[in-house]
């Protein structure tokens, strides 16, 4: 309750008291001026008129500025600009004022501008001596009878106010004011607050507002629900949201297609698109309203997150079958998927149907497909699919040149580079410091420390500062071309400006220095730091590793270790990977038990690395005892490290041990993956072959075959599709065992389903058709690896050479001139060297 003085001057603030004549002459003619220019949206300018007869009325009590607001009900637009004049010349407000001139606005609707008065009074509230809810007091005592929908609108005003400044607390607190009083805000403003919250993170609370609401009486839309429904697949609370439909069913309320779709996406968001897809499905087929573009993206980005990119390739086939407008979206989750798991040439295909379908690429989805070429080591293609679209006019932002420009200076093309930096700036993109930093490193890479400086120093003058990344890849350049002394003027360079990266540059020269051949003038810099750490002996390990100098790499960190310091745990795997290819093993497994001694557990793919090798040496025992110590440190072997031994058994001819690991991975709950069936698949068929010479190779050959199909049916079975090493294992098998014609069935099969054979592939059927005596089929098919534009290997190349000589040695006529295809490849072998923008 306000003062018993403010109680006093209420019965006059919405009476029509008079000025004196002069003053109310001189009011009006202003604000006529006012009014002249005035719109719902547009500030109003003040005139001399104005400024003197605000000079007058800053004189004039509270009161009268109240009553004269009141005497504007009806001209909003000069009550506005009359409330504000005075603001701006000094007047202070106080909860009448403002009580008035909101009561103004709420009979207008004037939205935009109520929220401004009222934003202006939550910040505020602290240095105006009134409280929000001192408004509602006001204007319910001013009411007497007139428009009782004015407080309602205040209350949905102020819950947008406090919402859009996150001041959710006072929201709720205005809910209960406000029923207190007697009526609660509209629902569209509650579902405004319930939606906010829960894209703010704050979900459960966003629950309990919903269920307070309906105790107070609120009656929930269909939009209160779906809001509801989000809330509860927010928290992966599945059965309380279907709980939420069977509440509207009851309540008659009819789920709008926004429900049903977030639903959908609560389903694909949690991993299980599956069931989020069978809903769509069923939905549809019960014709139930849907945002079916929306879902079926939905659905297919979920199938993309879960990896499972046949079946998002499958729902998208059956979307454009529904005749359903898509767009970037749902392609551009599918392109990315394939370009995740390696599959870049499907994520072009997929592309290519895009594009076909008349839908726009964009420069995210490129980036996409760029980084994925040049992860392959296709940087040609990267560049040269830039040029195209580049060419088309799609806009290809600073991610994209950065792709290509990458590229580039890995291929030695620095000014290629350089010219795409020109470029940007040409089309009014600015380089960011990425863009400089990929330049810079380029120029270390080609040995151009000059030009790498001068760069360095022309992005700080065009007001790029250089941060941790520019400076430790400058600094590791000039380390790697022998500029000791330059890289440490750099680094006190560093330390005078403060940064403190200090540790992590003087880590980049050691490994600069040691990747320069400088192991030499490495060591001597970190013996010639006075406060050197741990981390720099660390950086030493990993130049030596880089340096192939694996015994002194072993040695430093032996010797860390009995200080009690690990390395990094990448260290650590680079360590091992490099001690496993010079064949020492035992080493290896030191570094793992040093590893679990300081309670550091190593990764599994450090396990499976020593397990092959362990197998590549012959030494199964010892591949045995690792895998059961995986078991004593309470981990379970993962499918690849599964997959390694049971391949290492089979190569040993252990196919008893093999079958008995395979089983116990199955009993385990790990699924086998195509690459297993395939290790599995080979070795049996291998043996089959070996008991073909055998004398007693009848009873053998069908219980062998059999064994082996088996393998094959099981994996089609559990719906495992065979890849191209698959199907070349049994093109091979076939070839080598004369059944050309089953080799042609399956090499044609793999093609029917969508697979592109490969340079293995076409080699092993290749010498399938030269050793049948089929040489011209052998130098179609290689004119057809050709046409695919797949590289042949020398080998190839000398096997369809050798073919070519004996059949023109027959007389054959008419056949292809491989010439040329020597030299293209020949030409491929310096690919990198053809970059050319």
């Amino acid at each position: 309750m306000l003062g018993q003085s403010l109680w006093k001057t209420r019965p006059a603030l919405w009476s029509f008291s008079k000025f004196s004549p002069i003053a109310r002459k001189e009011m009006h003619y202003a604000l006529d001026q006012l009014a002249s220019s005035s719109s719902d949206e547009e500030e109003i300018i003040g005139t001399p008129n104005m400024n003197h007869f605000v000079n007058r009325i800053f004189e004039l009590h509270r009161v009268e500025v109240v009553e004269t607001l009141n005497t504007l009900r009806e001209q909003p637009d000069k009550a506005f600009s009359f409330f504000n004049r005075l603001k701006e010349d000094g007047f202070s407000h106080d909860v009448c004022t403002y009580a008035s001139i909101i009561r103004i606005l709420c009979q207008c609707c004037w939205e935009r501008k109520l929220d401004s008065v009222l934003l202006e009074i939550i910040w505020r509230e602290k240095h105006l001596g009134f409280k929000v809810m001192d408004l509602f007091e006001i204007l319910e005592e001013g009411l007497e009878g007139e428009d009782s929908n004015l407080l309602v609108r205040l209350s949905n005003a102020l819950v947008k106010a406090y919402v859009s400044v996150e001041m959710f607390d006072e929201v709720i607190d205005i809910l209960f004011q406000t029923r207190r009083r007697g009526f609660i805000p509209h629902i569209f403003s509650c579902n405004f607050l319930m939606n906010r919250l829960i894209c703010c993170g704050k979900v459960d609370m966003a629950i309990a507002v919903y269920h307070q609401l309906k105790r107070l009486g609120l009656k929930a839309n269909d939009y209160t629900y779906g809001i509801m429904i989000k809330a509860f697949c927010r928290k992966g609370n599945f059965e309380k949201a279907v709980g939420i439909f069977h509440e509207m069913f009851e309540v008659r309320v009819r789920p709008n297609a926004v429900a049903y779709t977030t639903y959908i996406e609560g389903l694909c968001m949690h991993g299980r698109t599956e069931h989020g897809y069978e809903a769509l499905k069923e939905w549809r087929e019960s014709k139930i309203p849907l945002d079916d573009a929306f879902a079926y993206y939905v659905v297919i980005k979920g199938f993309c997150n879960e990896m499972k990119l046949e079946e998002a390739a499958d729902v998208l086939f059956e979307a454009e079958l529904h005749g359903i407008v898509l767009d970037t979206f749902p392609y551009g989750a599918l392109i990315r998927g394939y370009c995740k798991c390696g599959n870049i040439d499907r994520a072009l295909e997929v592309h290519d149907e895009m594009m076909s379908n008349g839908i726009k690429t964009n420069c995210v989805i490129l980036t996409s497909i760029l980084q994925s070429l040049c992860q392959m080591g296709r940087d040609f293609e990267a560049v040269n699919l830039f040029k195209k679209f580049r060419n088309f006019g799609i806009f290809l932002d600073e991610v994209c040149y950065n792709v290509v420009a990458d590229a580039l200076c890995k291929a030695g093309k620095v000014e290629a580079a350089v010219e795409l930096l020109d470029e940007m700036k040409g089309k009014q993109i600015s380089p960011d410091i990425i863009n400089y930093t990929t330049l810079i490193n380029g120029y270390c890479l080609q040995g151009k420390v000059e030009d790498a400086v001068n760069l360095f120093e022309d992005m700080s003058e065009n007001g790029h500062k250089p941060d941790i990344v520019s400076w430790n890849v400058l600094v590791g350049g000039l380390a790697r071309n022998g500029h000791a002394r330059k890289a440490i003027d750099l680094l006190n360079r560093v330390k005078k400006q403060g940064l403190k990266c200090e540790i992590v540059m003087r880590n980049m020269i050691i490994k600069g220095l040691c990747i320069g051949g400088k192991v030499k003038e490495a060591e001597d810099f970190l013996d010639s730091l006075p406060d050197k750490c741990f981390e720099n002996d660390a950086a030493l390990v990993d130049g030596y590793i880089e340096s192939r100098l694996t015994k002194k790499a072993f040695n430093l960190f032996l010797k860390l270790a009995n200080q009690g310091f690990l390395v990094r745990k990448a260290s650590c795997s680079k360590l091992l990977c490099s001690l496993c290819k010079d064949g020492e093993n035992d080493e290896a497994r030191m570094l793992l038990n040093v590893m679990s001694d300081l309670n550091v557990e190593p990764t599994k793919l450090m396990y499976s690395q020593l397990i092959g090798a362990f197998f590549k040496a012959g030494n199964w025992r010892k591949a045995q005892l690792l895998f059961d110590q995986i078991f004593s440190r309470r981990q379970t072997p993962d499918l690849v490290i599964y997959t390694i031994m049971i391949s290492g058994y089979c190569k040993m001819n252990l196919l008893q041990e093999a079958l008995l690991l395979f089983n116990n991975m199955n009993e385990r709950g790990i699924k086998p993956d195509v690459i297993t069936y395939t290790v599995l698949i080979n070795s049996h068929l291998e043996l089959n072959l070996k008991s073909l010479s055998s004398p007693d190779a009848p009873q053998n050959k069908d219980k062998k075959i059999m064994d082996a199909s088996t393998f094959w049916k099981e994996m089609k079975g559990k719906g495992i599709e065979p890849d191209v090493v698959c199907f070349t294992v049994l093109i091979d098998h076939y070839c080598r065992t004369n059944n050309l014609w089953d080799a042609i069935r399956i090499f044609d099969q793999m093609i029917d389903t969508g697979l592109e054979p490969d340079n293995a592939t076409y080699m092993t059927l290749i010498s399938g058709y030269c050793k049948g005596g089929y040489l011209t089929m052998a130098l179609n098919l290689f004119e057809e690896m050709y046409r695919r534009g797949i590289q042949p290997d020398m080998r190839t190349i000398s096997t369809v050479d050798h073919c070519k000589r004996v059949v023109r040695t027959g007389g054959c006529q008419n056949l292809p001139d491989l010439h040329y295809l020597e030299l293209l490849f020949v030409f491929s072998l310096k690919e990198g060297q053809c970059l050319k923008m």
